[in-house]
């Protein structure tokens, strides 16, 4: 019997919107079937963060080595810091029948489904609206403050490429946003064998017109979800 082939669930959002929190619930919840996919990055590490866990945290040498070698799917530069996803370890995942969840900006989305567009599921969290995410990136107090001002400033563009993801969810309240990446997860991997409720969620997810509130956010960056 021939191994049903994994997906990419590409998930992405401004820093602090939550795609790392809604990542780390859908591993947590479906671990037999789901694997994150550890990023290579050039940022130092986080007191909270373990090495190969969170990133694999190298130096900017190596880095660099690896881009020669060919050894990235794909790799960006966000706010300063080098991120990057091995080829090797992305095909070994999908070809074995996983699932792999990324956490990466949009540029990272683009060019991974590009490269695996039959594969991909493309997610993008989106915050209630921006004082929120202000609020969110402070209280997370990982960053100091001129990097939370530039978290912020790059938060409007890169809403902006919102279009490139088919799903977009808002992230007002954890668990409800939660409730809808499983059923889009869900509605992938059982496709219309998936519980109709589950599809029903899906399709109210998709008739609120979710790309119109992240068009206001770049348009004004105020309106709240309605």
């Amino acid at each position: 019997m021939s191994i049903q082939r994994g997906s990419l669930v590409i998930i992405s959002s401004p820093s602090g919107a939550g795609k790392t929190t809604l990542s780390h619930k859908l591993l947590g919840e479906f671990v037999d079937a789901v694997k994150f996919s550890v990023s290579y990055t050039t940022r130092p590490i986080r007191h909270s963060e373990v090495d190969g866990v969170d990133y694999n945290f190298v130096t900017e040498q190596r880095f660099e080595e690896m881009v020669d070698a060919g050894e990235f799917a794909e790799w960006a530069i966000v706010h300063g810091n080098r991120y990057g996803t091995s080829r090797a370890v992305v095909e070994g995942a999908l070809t074995e029948g996983h699932d792999v969840v990324f956490d990466v900006d949009w540029q990272g989305g683009q060019e991974l489904s590009k490269q695996w567009p039959s594969d991909a599921l493309m997610i993008f969290v989106l915050p209630p609206d921006l004082q929120i995410l202000e609020e969110r990136l402070r209280r997370r107090a990982t960053d100091a403050e001129d990097v939370i001002d530039r978290r912020l400033k790059m938060a409007i563009e890169e809403i902006g490429h919102h279009d490139i993801y088919p799903h977009k969810i808002v992230n007002d309240d954890l668990e409800e946003a939660y409730s809808v990446l499983r059923a889009v997860y869900l509605c992938r991997r059982w496709g219309d064998q998936a519980p109709k409720e589950v599809q029903a969620l899906v399709a109210e997810n998709h008739a609120a017109n979710v790309g119109a509130h992240a068009d206001r956010l770049t348009s004004d960056g105020s309106d709240p979800y309605a």
